[in-house]
């Protein structure tokens, strides 16, 4: 069933859920059609907003927000007001009230320099009361795009995908940001092809010490997720040699890749070693329980 057959055959919409409620009064939706889903960081609602259909993204609090670390994902994000900067490093109920703020606001800046970049991603219009109203991805059929999750591809169009993947990864670290938590679970799927979303996390690629690492695992990510249908991708290392461009400085939004990275030969730190097995053992555990999660 498409969304436009939806609203005619779903009589009245459902009850007006609270945190949605002062967007109706305020006239920015017209009507909560349902509920596409309820994640560990926001449920999202599918909402009428005159004739469009959108989709309404409805925040939750840091204390029932299952997003794990998220001071590492905050790092290097400027803080304009003296007052606000004190107020979080107390951790008062105006400090808290206001990193939710600003955790809320990184998503809409991620989403409007992304795809100024070029990369295709949600259009945000309004973000109101930790609510954040944005387009609605669906497939020219109307019915809402999967989740590249749910999606089962040939291996000539999981190679075509990856690589626009790669085109997108590099066109976000052009931009100077890390999308932080990329998988399969924050990727949707239309007719045209991958749509990134989710981007509250997104870093500064240059003032967070962890912009490497997330950007290793967001690229390796895609590199297993794809590689169950191009195993030939399982061998790639474009997260290492997209990566050393960048450091260099020779990253461009047009730069060829090959997904190879000559082998440094040098001793390795054992301490580096297990650190990097213990976080790809706990971001493996993650992985397993959204999946867990997007089954029930």
């Amino acid at each position: 069933m498409d969304v436009v057959t939806a609203q005619i055959a779903y009589k009245g919409g459902m009850k007006t859920p609270k945190r949605l409620q002062p967007l109706v009064e305020d006239g920015l939706i017209d009507e909560v059609i349902g509920r596409l889903m309820s994640g560990k960081e926001a449920d999202i609602y599918m909402v009428r907003c005159g004739e469009a259909v959108r989709c309404a993204k409805v925040y939750k609090e840091a204390a029932k927000r299952g997003f794990k670390q998220a001071v590492h994902y905050q790092e290097g994000r400027k803080v304009r007001s003296g007052r606000r900067t004190r107020a979080m490093q107390k951790g008062s109920k105006f400090g808290r009230d206001q990193q939710e703020k600003i955790w809320q606001t990184a998503e809409v800046d991620a989403l409007r320099r992304v795809s100024a970049a070029g990369v295709r991603v949600p259009k945000p219009y309004d973000l109101l009361e930790g609510v954040l109203l944005m387009e609605l991805i669906t497939d020219d059929a109307g019915d809402v795009a999967p989740r590249l999750s749910e999606v089962v591809m040939s291996e000539e169009q999981a190679l075509e995908d990856h690589a626009l993947m790669m085109h997108y990864v590099v066109l976000m670290l052009c931009a100077g940001l890390v999308h932080g938590d990329l998988s399969e679970f924050n990727v949707l799927v239309d007719d045209y092809g991958p749509v990134v979303i989710d981007l509250p996390q997104a870093v500064n690629a240059a003032a967070n010490n962890q912009a490497e690492a997330f950007f290793l695992r967001d690229v390796d990510n895609m590199r297993r997720y794809y590689g169950q249908f191009a195993p030939e991708l399982l061998q790639s290392q474009y997260g290492r040699e997209i990566w050393a461009l960048y450091e260099s400085g020779d990253l461009h939004p047009d730069s060829p890749l090959t997904g190879q990275v000559e082998e440094d030969t040098r001793a390795a730190n054992v301490g580096d070693v297990l650190a990097e097995i213990k976080a790809a053992f706990d971001e493996e555990q993650e992985r397993l329980e959204r999946l867990r999660d997007s089954q029930e």
